[in-house]
């Protein structure tokens, strides 16, 4: 270790590895370009984050330092590829050029639920590390503009459909801009690309893989010998498929439309058919040709459109295009609300703006984070309760570091302990170890934890504030953290505007105010002074009940957001 670390003073005094050590509301690494964010609706501003920021950084440089064989294995990405069934190592089709990944978008008929931001989140965060890793992203996201549940809901609501795919079109974006999704490169709609959905259909029909009955077009999947690799489906196994109608002019049950003759009061184009408008499933074919050519790195998208979604997807692209290929078909799990799947049927169907109207957007965002993207998700109150808490306890420790690098002058140079040394290595190591296995970002999360913890001694307990370089080692901790939040999405524009939101949501589950809290601090204090201790208890206890812990420390006691505990569980939180 000593020699590693001789190595990393060495490299730093070539002013190779600037440890910016600088105030952290002003330090930034340096960057090869920068991720750009687009601003947020309300009051959930954000800031522009760095796409790689380990790059030229004490912090790769370092890992590489102590142990270069990880380092550079960590650097590889392994993706599970749903075709395969198994991880695969990611090798773009053009390793010096632009990564092309497309997401299946979504159908605007209605408020987007956690499902939706389960797979976006998911992608944004696949999207973030592949910028991490120094690959340019051609990241395009279709908008279904035009559906039958559009039109559905639009008659129902006595609405132009294009009025209302727009409506819904546009709150989905606000949606995902509070999440802290980035914006995709490209966010194709429908409605704009008819020509290239007919000029698709037109090669399918020459190829002999699609048939025309009474102004429809269907796709003829006994034509198509490969059909069902995507899913392991067998033909017979095979539903007729998810928004289609069973038509008896099918020659194949399975049979899928491409184009749909036009029918009273609903949109229509004119096709060399007649008029009408696109199946489901063309779109997506189509859009992701014109866009990133008809073989490209990544197709993405919920665990419930492999099959027929993605299966008809390869079907309609290899029949226009023998050529055509998708080297890594990525999908996420499902959501389910309280051990049962989500669904308007069962009552349990949750918007993204009814939870965020609760809880700040990015605990919602750490809660999904805290599950692999593959696996089912439960989502429970209690759950998001628990990520909420743990976001608190990230930004007011941030936030600290913050304010005490602000006040107080740092010594001059810029060596750092062996043993922050160490816990940068060691972050490093975890998160890029992590991210590169197919995104575990819970695992990611975790190794965030001992550098809080650390943090926290620096700032608080007496043998931390005597460190030697305690106020360097805290800067640079808290600018690696920040380096792992800005991948997961997860670092805010101010910590100080992060922590007053989820305090004022807390108070606004907890149905009281501000005043209210500091009015029973009050009433406990004077209960204390007074030696009335079993009513000191019962003030802490209901407010615990509801999600307000009180700290107690030197200066008096503060509160803060925490999750709701029982009388049982009742605990007061001593600041040392």
């Amino acid at each position: 270790m000593a020699a590693a670390v001789a190595a990393v003073v060495a490299r730093r005094a070539a002013g190779l590895l600037p440890l910016l050590l600088s105030s952290p509301s002003s330090a930034r690494i340096p960057l090869r370009r920068a991720l750009s964010l687009t601003p947020l609706p309300g009051s959930y501003r954000l800031l522009s984050h760095p796409a790689r920021p380990f790059s030229s950084s004490a912090f790769s440089a370092s890992a590489s330092a102590s142990n270069g064989v990880a380092a550079e294995r960590a650097r590889e990405l392994h993706l599970y590829n749903t075709k395969s069934r198994k991880k695969e190592h990611f090798r773009p089709r053009a390793p010096d050029g632009e990564v092309g990944m497309y997401v299946c978008g979504v159908t605007p008929y209605d408020d987007s639920h956690i499902g939706h931001a389960r797979a976006y989140v998911a992608f944004d965060v696949l999207y973030r590390y592949l910028r991490y890793l120094d690959y340019e992203v051609r990241y395009v996201r279709n908008f279904t503009d035009i559906d039958d549940k559009i039109i559905a809901r639009a008659n129902q609501l006595g609405e132009d459909p294009f009025s209302l795919s727009k409506r819904f079109s546009d709150d989905f974006l606000s949606d995902m801009a509070n999440l802290q999704c980035l914006p995709p490169s490209v966010e194709p709609r429908v409605s704009d690309h008819i020509d290239q959905i007919i000029n698709m259909i037109k090669q399918i029909l020459d190829n002999n893989c699609a048939y025309v009955v009474g102004g429809d077009v269907y796709f003829s999947v006994d034509n198509f010998p490969e059909y069902g690799e995507l899913s392991g489906r067998k033909l017979d196994d095979n539903r007729a498929g998810e928004r289609v109608a069973v038509d008896e002019r099918k020659r194949n049950p399975a049979d899928f439309a491409l184009w749909k003759a036009a029918k009273d009061g609903e949109p229509w184009w004119d096709s060399p058919w007649g008029p009408g408008r696109p199946g489901w499933h063309i779109e997506c074919s189509a859009m992701s040709a014109h866009y990133l050519g008809h073989s490209f790195d990544i197709h993405g998208g919920g665990e419930d459109l492999i099959f027929p979604h993605h299966e008809n997807e390869i079907a309609q692209s290899r029949a226009a295009c023998c050529d055509s290929s998708i080297n890594y078909w990525i999908h996420n799990g499902f959501v389910n609300v309280n051990s049962q799947k989500m669904s308007k049927s069962l009552g349990n169907f949750i918007t993204i703006r009814k939870v965020i109207e609760m809880y700040h957007p990015l605990a919602l965002r750490m809660f999904l984070l805290g599950t692999h993207y593959r696996s089912p998700i439960n989502y429970t109150i209690e759950q998001l309760n628990v990520a909420s808490d743990r976001l608190y306890y990230t930004y007011q420790t941030l936030h600290d570091c913050e304010e005490s690098c602000q006040q107080q002058e740092k010594n001059s140079g810029d060596s750092l302990p062996a043993n922050t040394l160490n816990y940068i290595e060691k972050l490093h190591d975890e998160f890029e170890t992590s991210m590169s296995d197919d995104l575990h970002t819970s695992v990611a999360l975790a190794a965030i934890s001992e550098p809080l913890k650390v943090m926290n001694d620096l700032l608080h307990t007496r043998k931390g504030k005597k460190q030697e370089k305690r106020l360097e080692s805290l800067a640079a901790l808290e600018e690696k953290i920040k380096v792992v939040l800005s991948v997961l999405g997860l670092l805010p524009s101010s910590y100080h505007e992060a922590l007053l939101q989820l305090r004022e949501k807390a108070l606004r589950r907890a149905s009281i105010t501000e005043e209210h809290v500091l009015q029973k601090i009050e009433e406990r204090t004077a209960a204390r002074k007074a030696k009335q201790y079993e009513k000191s208890d019962e003030i802490r206890k209901e407010l615990a009940a509801v999600g307000i812990a009180l700290m107690d420390g030197p200066d008096g006691t503060t509160w803060r957001p925490s999750a709701p505990l029982s009388e049982e569980e009742g605990v007061v939180v001593k600041r040392t």
